[in-house]
C-alpha cells in the first residue's frame, strides 16, 4: 500500500496514519483548512504527528469551503453543538446539520485521489468511525463504498479509499492507538482552536468518553 492519508490532527486520523505506517508506505499527509475555527491547532498536531512517523505533510487551504457554508465550525457567531454524555447514544441529527460542511469529506477524498494518483500511490486513508458513521452520512460504509466506484472511473489507477477505523467506536480507536504506539497527547479534536480544548464541545466528549471507557 502505498497510502496519502488525510489528516485533521484528531484521535481517528492519527490512529488511521499510525495503522497505515504500520500496513505500508504513506506517502504523505494532507490537512484541510477551509476556514474552521480550529484550523491552526489542526495543521500543527497534524503536522507533529507526521513528523513523528517521518511523513511528509501538506496543508491545503480551500478558502472557498468556509464562504459557502454557515457552519458552527466555521461561524463564530453560531453556538457550537454542547452534548452530555447520555445525549451521545442517541440520534444526532439535529448536531450533525450545525457543524456540516457542504460535501467536505467527498472533496477531501477526492484532492487526496488527485494526490495519490499523481505520486504513484493506490489508497486515500480515511478516518472515520461507527458512532459518526451513524449520524453523519459521509463517514459511513456505504459511503466509503460508493467513493470507491467512483474513483474506479475517476482515476486510471483506480485510488481506492480505506478506513482502519470504520467499525470502531471512540474507546476501541484509543485502544488501537495505544497498541500501535500513536502518540494520542499531540492530538487536536476539539471544535475550538484555543489554548486548551474546551471539554465541552461533542468531538471533546465524545473523546473523553472514551478514555473512560478505556480506563474503566
Amino acid at each position: 500500500m502505498r497510502a496519502v492519508v488525510l489528516l485533521s490532527g484528531g484521535l481517528d486520523s492519527a490512529v488511521n496514519l499510525g495503522k497505515a505506517v504500520s500496513s505500508g508506505q504513506v506517502i504523505l499527509g494532507l490537512t484541510f483548512a477551509y476556514g474552521q475555527r480550529a484550523a491552526a491547532r489542526e495543521a500543527n498536531a497534524s503536522a507533529q504527528l507526521a513528523a513523528h512517523f517521518g511523513v511528509p505533510h501538506r496543508v491545503i487551504a480551500l478558502p472557498f469551503l468556509g464562504d459557502i457554508t454557515r457552519t458552527s465550525l466555521v461561524n463564530v457567531e453560531a453556538n457550537i453543538p454542547e452534548a452530555g454524555l447520555e445525549e451521545l447514544e442517541q440520534d444526532r441529527l439535529a448536531s450533525t446539520a450545525r457543524v456540516w460542511v457542504p460535501n467536505r469529506n467527498g472533496l477531501f477524498i477526492n484532492i487526496a485521489a488527485s494526490f495519490a494518483e499523481a505520486l504513484e500511490g493506490d489508497t486515500v486513508v480515511a478516518g472515520f468511525n461507527r458512532e459518526e458513521g451513524a449520524a453523519f452520512p459521509d463517514n459511513s460504509p456505504d459511503f466509503v463504498a460508493a467513493a470507491n466506484v467512483a474513483l474506479g472511473y475517476s482515476t486510471l489507477s483506480r485510488v481506492r479509499v480505506k478506513c482502519f477505523t470504520q467499525e470502531m467506536d471512540k474507546a476501541d480507536i484509543v485502544r488501537l492507538g495505544r497498541e500501535l504506539g500513536v502518540p494520542l497527547t499531540l492530538t487536536w479534536s476539539c471544535y475550538y482552536g484555543g489554548e486548551v480544548p474546551c471539554g465541552r464541545c461533542e468531538s471533546c466528549r465524545r473523546v473523553k468518553r472514551a478514555w473512560e471507557m478505556v480506563a474503566g
